[in-house]
């Protein structure tokens, strides 16, 4: 079991290993800072792809208007049954006062629309419930329900005069495919980078290896242990991981800053500095995990196959 001592001898060795590297260690550090720096794109890219989705998704709805003759007690427990589907996140009511009060403001400068409204000498809109889902895929559900003979009923006709499912299932469709392709994206980009960073970064530890070959024949024949001349390499590649994420997140707080004062507008008011800030301790995490782990496996696999001890 190793003691304390030996530990500081191998992290001691490893941060020589490093420092004497040089180009090696420079290029280990580069690669790395360039996948992780891919990585932390990806993050500030999927919060921006969440915030995007997620304006379009309370944008998008599944609106049920009723016949003129619907009685509001009716509409009302149509309602309380609607919100009590486990799909269902919200429902709004919108009596038919309240859609004439819309309409005329939606129209204020169209005077031949509202005048043409005036000479009906009534209220010709009916009233309304607008039904949020919690999840886009799921609006097919609640339309199922409402075309199921489920919903209430005035006497013998329906109080539902239509349900705009149909008109909105192509906007409903590709916003739930859209979510679905970029989970998948996300995860393969992720996947793709780390297994090149990988690959990039065994050539670079073969070169440190190969470098040092008259060390690690010295050090066989002190007698030292096949995972003591490892283990300095493998914290070589840490160190590299290490540093490259520090550079990465040094580099990414200009940038967002940067993007956020000249493309806010653009990604519908989403504020990349200020995200930044607030999710600081699980970036860095999340980035400095990655270079270490990114770093040690790498090493692990080079010095497992071209360090013959």
């Amino acid at each position: 079991m190793p003691t304390w001592m030996s530990i500081r001898r191998v992290l001691a060795a490893g941060a020589k290993n490093f420092a004497r590297g040089g180009v090696v260690s420079f290029a280990t550090v580069l690669i790395m800072t360039v996948t992780l720096g891919i990585i932390g794109l990806l993050l500030f890219l999927s919060a921006i792809l969440d915030h995007t989705l997620g304006v379009i998704r309370d944008k998008v709805d599944v609106n049920v208007y009723f016949v003129t003759s619907a009685q509001e007690p009716a509409i009302n427990e149509l309602a309380d049954r609607i919100r009590t589907l486990p799909e269902v996140a919200e429902v709004t009511y919108t009596s038919r006062d309240e859609a004439l009060a819309e309409f005329r403001l939606r129209h204020a400068g169209d005077q031949l629309t509202l005048q043409a409204l005036e000479e009906l000498g009534g209220n010709p809109l009916g009233a309304s419930l607008a039904i949020k889902a919690k999840d886009p895929s799921q609006y097919e559900t609640v339309a199922k329900f409402l075309d199921s003979g489920s919903a209430l009923s005035s006497g013998t006709a329906s109080i539902i005069d239509r349900v705009n499912y149909y008109q909105n299932k192509t906007v409903i469709d590709r916003l739930t495919g859209v979510i679905r392709i970029s989970e998948r994206a996300g995860t393969a980009f992720v996947l793709l980078f780390s297994l090149a960073s990988i690959i990039i970064a065994l050539a670079t530890i073969r070169l440190a290896i190969y470098s040092a070959r008259d060390e690690i024949g010295v050090m066989r024949l002190v007698g030292a242990t096949n995972s003591y001349i490892r283990a300095p390499f493998i914290v070589a590649g840490m160190i590299a991981g290490g540093i490259a994420a520090i550079i990465v997140l040094f580099v990414l707080y200009p940038t967002s800053w940067y993007v956020s004062a000249k493309f806010s507008s653009w990604l519908g008011g989403f504020n990349v500095f200020t995200y930044y800030l607030a999710h600081f301790p699980s970036i860095f995490f999340t980035l400095f995990g990655a270079g270490v782990l990114l770093g040690g496996v790498a090493s692990y696999v080079a010095v497992r196959r071209y360090l013959r001890v």
